[in-house]
């Protein structure tokens, strides 16, 4: 026979056969949500102060979403690493802030407005290549732009490549809060989508014209071609840094604007549609609109450090020594893809002009962070 139940007749499983007795349930309220405070019965997020005077669809959906032991986890990380170090490190930057989570993406990004921006640019991309097929376009490139193409501007998807994949990506599961790692992943994500769109597009002038352009080159360029190993170089050491937060300022602030900005702008935009070409331009396009948005999310992020009442000196100071380190590589990059400038038929702007705008516009980033032109930089 099975024990009684709490009115005296034997609990019984299905079947009605006797079963086993199971403690009755007694609530204590010490399980978790049962303690009441202000506001939880509303339904709109109230545990987070808004930066305007209602929060916005992005601050719900990323403010505290990982949540902090200076923010609700009384009882420190819930996980960490098989040596001791926590989920989450405030040493894994040399960056210091009052309140990390200060930060919002300027953008206000999130889920849905990135896949429906994305949306955008591969349909563009898609129609234009579309339409550049229709048109045979690639019949009227000259031998000269082909070779240009399959060198140069297939190059660009390796820079691309690896700072979505090596340098973004790392530095974005480092970050301190969600707000950080949601915009640095987006940065991740633009990198990668553009280095695709260019390696597809370099695919398909190869199969357009497989006697006449050679797809691989690129591979060979990238390793082998002194013009381009200032760049390998400057973006291959931002692949072993520990700091994620030098690892977005090497990228965003010094290395965009010095070097990918000038390629992509002062080079391959230019020079393309002279040659019949004006994919290149929109896929480029493209992958400049994503930069200019990821740097203003690097100019708000390094601005609130740079500008935090307690370690703000500490910070600009530390920023001022990236400068020194990272300002000379991406010098010497930028110079090293001079020759390329000459080597179409018609050259629409010199390289000279080119940088003279890349310099002008780093100047306005550091300006707007209270930063100050580094030596090399004046002399050059």
């Amino acid at each position: 026979m099975s024990e009684p139940g709490p009115e005296g007749k034997p609990i019984l499983e299905a079947g009605g056969r006797p079963g086993r007795s199971i403690p009755q349930i007694v609530l204590t309220d010490a399980e978790a949500g049962a303690a009441e405070f202000a506001g939880s019965d509303s339904r709109a997020f109230n545990y987070f102060t808004p930066q305007k005077r209602r929060a916005t669809t992005y601050e719900d959906v990323t403010v505290d979403v990982q949540p902090d032991p200076e923010r609700y986890l009384t009882q420190g990380w819930i996980y960490s690493f098989a040596d001791g170090t926590s989920g989450f490190e405030a040493d894994w930057t040399r960056m210091k802030s009052s309140d990390w989570h200060a930060y919002r993406d300027p953008n206000e990004e999130w889920e849905r407005t990135f896949y429906r921006n994305q949306n955008k640019n591969v349909v563009q991309v898609q129609q234009n290549m579309e339409l550049a097929k229709t048109e045979n376009m690639f019949e009227n490139w000259n031998e000269k732009w082909l070779e240009i193409f399959a060198k140069h501007v297939s190059t660009w998807m390796h820079p691309e490549h690896g700072l979505g994949l090596y340098v973004f990506v790392r530095a974005q599961r480092e970050a301190m809060t969600n707000m950080h790692n949601n915009a640095i992943s987006l940065m991740a994500i633009h990198k990668m989508r553009g280095a695709q769109d260019i390696a597809l597009f370099n695919l398909e002038v190869s199969e357009l014209l497989p006697d006449k352009f050679d797809a691989s080159v690129h591979r060979e360029t990238w390793l082998e071609d002194p013009m381009w190993q200032g760049v390998r170089e400057n973006v291959e050491r931002m692949f072993v840094l520990e700091d994620w937060a030098e690892e977005v300022f090497a990228a965003n602030i010094v290395f965009e604007p010095l070097v990918g900005e000038l390629f992509r702008s002062g080079f391959a935009m230019h020079a393309a549609p002279l040659q019949g070409d004006f994919v290149t331009p929109t896929i480029m396009g493209l992958i400049e609109n994503e930069y200019e948005r990821d740097l203003n999310a690097t100019r708000d992020m390094f601005t609130l450090l740079a500008e935090d009442e307690e370690h703000g000196e500490e910070n600009k100071q530390v920023m001022q020594e990236w400068l020194d380190k990272w300002v000379p590589l991406s010098i010497k990059a930028a110079q090293g893809l001079e020759p390329i400038w000459s080597e179409p038929e018609v050259e629409v702007v010199s390289f000279e002009e080119s940088f003279e705008k890349a310099k002008s516009r780093f100047e306005d980033i550091l300006s707007d962070l209270g930063l100050q032109l580094t030596e090399e930089l004046v002399q050059k």
